[in-house]
């Protein structure tokens, strides 16, 4: 269990002992524990958890160690959490309607012991992490039933529609339960503050288990009625299609964040001098984008547009790049090339939809002076004008081996000033907003060290190489001619 804090050390240990203490009444000499049902019981969660069939994408219950990946307290950049939800809670909710609370507990376990952990270690204390946290919740789950007639409301002469009162409260108490767990998880494991790890997780993982405790609600009624346990197996398969589609989605969307991130690091490696500007360009977008009321789909196009926009560099010469100095007109000609560069490659690229556009026309500019086709005014697609506010930004805002970042007020002003003839006013407002409720961090985008500071003038400029100064806010700068644009390297 290297590489995870000694106090989730103590938490794990402690969900674990009280786990043993719900499954030990069922394995004790005399217990009358049905063990039929809890192996077949035990059997359908751990067929639904197998890797090579429903392998769901896990959130605080699949994870021990790591930190939030975006910046947000107690969210990683996998979507977590939620708590995991699919084809395995149909099955334990049935256990807990149809078990004592003991046997339902270890119905859980074999599941949780052999499910998919993901790809980060360590593989085990997760494993049994999740099998105590689950045997707690559902030991609670099934006790809440039993204080309520539960199993008796589900027998052979069924108790209708009184049923659904243990059922629903089952539900509530295993969700209010994973809820205590996962918070204490992300803020043991994690170091999420306290006041910040447990937001949220009640209303989301409530949200994700209440139509599936009504499937497993069925699937206890079919269990007890002259028709057996094979009947309930009819109610599952329903939600075992949902869950495989749903999977199937995940790792679908996996793929494209995959083929997303090796286009970047191509870029990267090619230029080193944009490491994570891509990134940050992708962020700011959806930031506009937010603001201008777009639907999570297109903020998600905007977001592969953001961080895609400059993947045309790939094809740009090394030498070019990299050139310590100002460009000759061969070489900036070749630099706006770029954009096409980019459509071309991406262009075969399906699931990126509007992105293709953006990708292309990010440099065009209102005014129709920009590349590579001069587009003017509503002429440069949406996603374009909203990608060419982001990028300007980011280069302003980032500090670079040859140049200082700029203040974001000043960067902001810069914007506003060339609002109108380079970028859309829209764009600009959309983004002051966004800045203004949720402020913004930048981070060294360089690996060499950082020029030392003038005393009493401002940083000295790079070198010019966006052009003639009549070209305005030329790439990712946005200054008009060579003493001002923070951005004379990465932004072509």
């Amino acid at each position: 269990m290297a590489g995870i804090p000694g106090a989730a050390h103590a938490y794990i240990a402690c969900a674990v002992l009280g786990a043993a203490a719900c499954t030990l009444p069922a394995l004790a000499a005399g217990s009358a524990t049905p063990w039929g049902a809890v192996a077949l019981l035990a059997g359908l969660y751990a067929f639904c958890e197998s890797p090579a069939r429903c392998r769901l994408t896990a959130g605080a219950a699949g994870r021990v160690t790591g930190r939030p990946a975006d910046g947000r307290p107690g969210r990683a950049a996998d979507g977590a959490p939620p708590v995991p939800a699919g084809c395995y809670f149909p099955v334990l909710l049935a256990a807990a309607l149809l078990l004592p609370p003991a046997a339902a507990a270890l119905a859980a376990v074999p599941g949780a012991l052999l499910g998919p952990t993901g790809d980060r270690p360590p593989a085990r204390p997760r494993r049994v992490w999740r099998a105590a946290r689950l045997a707690l919740a559902v030991w609670a789950a099934a006790r809440t039933a039993a204080l309520l007639g539960g199993p008796a409301a589900v027998g052979p002469s069924p108790d209708l529609p009184y049923a659904l009162l243990p059922a629903a409260a089952a539900v509530l108490v295993f969700c209010a339960v994973l809820t205590l767990l996962d918070g204490g998880i992300l803020a043991t494991a994690e170091r999420v503050p306290p006041r910040d790890a447990w937001r949220g997780l009640l209303g989301r993982s409530l949200a994700v288990h209440a139509a599936h405790g009504l499937v497993g609600l069925m699937t206890a009624l079919l269990w007890r009625s002259p028709y057996g346990w094979p009947a309930a197996l009819f109610a599952l398969l329903p939600m075992y299609v949902t869950c495989w589609a749903h999977t199937q989605y995940h790792r679908e969307r996996a793929a494209h964040q995959a083929t997303i991130r090796a286009l970047v690091q191509a870029v990267d490696l090619k230029d080193t001098y944009t490491r994570g500007h891509s990134e940050r360009v992708g962020r700011a977008s959806v930031m506009i984008g937010r603001e201008l009321g777009m639907d999570e789909d297109r903020l998600e196009v905007l977001r592969f547009a953001g961080t895609l926009h400059d993947v045309g560099k790939i094809g740009v010469p090394t030498r070019v790049l990299r050139k310590d100095g100002p460009l000759t007109r061969e070489e900036r000609r070749i630099i706006e090339l770029h954009p096409e560069y980019g459509h071309e490659m991406v262009r075969g690229i399906g699931f990126l939809g509007e992105a293709r556009a953006a990708i292309l026309h990010h440099h065009e500019r209102l005014d129709g002076k920009g590349y590579p086709y001069g587009l003017q005014g509503a002429e440069i697609p949406e996603l374009a004008r909203v990608v060419a506010v982001a990028d300007a930004f980011d280069a302003m805002t980032s500090t670079r081996s040859y140049s200082r970042a700029r203040p974001v007020p000043t960067a902001l002003a810069e914007l506003a000033r060339c609002a109108g003839t380079q970028f859309d006013p829209a764009m600009v407002d959309a983004l002051t907003r966004a800045l203004a409720r949720h402020g913004w961090q930048t981070a060294v985008t360089s690996d060499e060290p950082l020029p030392p500071p003038a005393p009493a003038a401002p940083p000295a400029p790079g070198p010019a190489r966006e052009g003639p100064p009549e070209s305005g806010a030329a790439g990712d700068g946005v200054g008009s001619g060579p003493a001002r644009g923070p951005s004379r390297r990465s932004g072509r």
